[in-house]
């Protein structure tokens, strides 16, 4: 684990003396960043010292609440753990009003613990390093979906799609539509300049299949780096939507009626020298492609819940959406799970089209590069890949349900190997807590369900 050196925060310091608050945040596994807001003057102490963090700050529901049973509460007395600065994540947050930066920690390896077990940064770094000590050196990149929203409700208290520059609100889909990036032009304008001020590779703008719906593609690069900047560029989404007037949401099926929200991983293993050991003239690629796509495939039921975090994360598994529904893997065909792109040999790689965006990007490349750690092992075939409708052909479908995901990776001997029976410890306590909550819920679909017919 490499953390910040202290002359970072010098030089930042330095060239930004008008900065008068930190807002140092941490990940949890259910993707949400929690932390502190310190003054300017206590910077320097995070990075000699680190910053310490209570232990259930990693062991907490999506809405807060700590689980008893996660191992960080009454166990362990909530005891302090200390988390340390990031190398290049100390930057400025140009949207706020008192001059504020932000800086990423994560728990130190010692430290840290108990709190270290359950940070899903430090999974990622294992998965990452088992590859290498093989030789393998994992490159990635995310496309992030999102729906821009109106910060107020409609007349029903619904959530609804944002108001466009003319002040009209977007009705129909216009999928890549131009006039629909117009129409936001002043919040991608301000959106690209905060990532090229943090250093985040935004790319390629895209209206997607429903009003209000963008995607952007981030640059592909070392894995983890890769998911840090995931990571940043949702809150950046986040904080340049509500600067807009506006509420930007990761939430993969905010509504019944239109496409949901993925996040697609692209993947690719390079060697020691930076080389594509999947580049091939072949449009399929390497056997070590092909080898990779069978441990995916092979490990998609027991990493589910991980892609799929949510109830709502499956209420994006719809037929004909370009969300897929089975364990099946082809070339250039957006009806399959893991798609292979086409484009030049030395750009061959896998599209890993399950997870929402709703997702921890740390915890789904640790699943995926565990996957695909897997296929190489074992050397496993995917069988022929699919040609033409892959939903029309599809013989094995995954589940649809929260509560099946979780019980295929409570019961994965695999995953317990690959991920570590710690981490899974905390993470299944979480979502098992959560689970009980969300189903004990009684609101507007039961009453209109069962209200007057039961």
């Amino acid at each position: 684990m490499k953390f910040a050196a202290l002359d970072e925060a010098r030089d930042f310091l330095a060239a930004n003396p008008d900065i008068d608050m930190i807002e140092l945040f941490i990940l949890d596994a259910n993707g949400v960043p929690r932390g502190k807001l310190l003054h300017r003057e206590e910077l320097l102490a995070v990075y000699e010292s680190g910053r310490p963090l209570p232990s259930t700050i990693l062991g907490l529901t999506l809405n807060g609440d700590d689980v008893e049973n996660s191992g960080l509460v009454w166990d362990v007395g909530d005891i302090d753990c200390r988390a340390y600065p990031l190398a290049g994540s100390l930057v400025r947050l140009p949207w706020r009003q008192i001059p504020t930066a932000a800086v990423q920690v994560s728990m130190h390896p010692q430290e840290g613990m108990p709190a270290s077990i359950a940070d899903p940064r430090h999974l990622l770094i294992k998965v990452i390093d088992g590859l290498k000590a093989e030789g393998y050196h994992p490159v990635m990149a995310c496309e992030l979906e999102f729906y821009l929203l109106d910060a107020k409700r409609d007349g029903n208290g619904r959530p609804q799609p944002a108001l466009d520059a003319d002040g009209g609100r977007p009705r129909s889909t216009q999928v890549y539509g131009l006039r629909e990036l117009e129409q936001i032009e002043p919040f991608l304008a301000d959106l690209y300049a905060a990532c090229k001020l943090q250093g985040i590779p935004a790319r390629t703008a895209i209206s997607e299949y429903a009003p209000g719906q963008v995607e952007i593609t981030l640059e592909h690069g070392d894995a983890l780096e890769a998911m840090d900047q995931a990571v940043r560029y949702k809150r950046l989404v986040k904080a340049v939507a509500h600067k807009h007037g506006m509420q930007a949401t990761f939430m993969a099926k905010p509504f019944d009626h239109l496409a949901g929200t993925g996040m697609h991983m692209h993947v690719s293993i390079a060697d020691a020298a930076g080389r594509n050991l999947f580049a091939s003239e072949d449009a399929a690629g390497t056997p070590l492609l092909r080898q990779a796509v069978g441990g995916m495939l092979a490990s998609l039921l027991e990493s589910l819940l991980l892609f799929c975090p949510n109830a709502n994360s499956y209420r994006r598994f719809q037929a004909n959406s370009y969300a897929p529904l089975a364990p099946t893997w082809g070339v250039d065909n957006r009806t399959v799970s893991l798609r292979v792109p086409g484009g030049p040999a030395n750009s061959r790689h896998i599209e890993h089209r399950i997870c929402g965006a709703d997702a921890n990007p740390y915890l789904a490349a640790a699943a995926i590069l565990a996957g695909v750690h897997r296929g190489l092992r074992e050397q496993l075939d995917p069988g022929d890949p699919v040609q033409g409708n892959g939903y029309a052909q599809a013989t094995e479908l995954l589940p649809t349900d929260w509560l099946t995901s979780l019980i295929a990776l409570e019961q994965s001997a695999w995953a317990r190997d690959a991920l570590g029976h710690e981490f899974l410890g905390v993470y299944l306590a979480v979502k098992r807590a959560e689970y009980r909550q969300f189903m004990a819920e009684v609101g507007e679909q039961d009453w209109r369900w069962y209200l007057t017919q039961a």
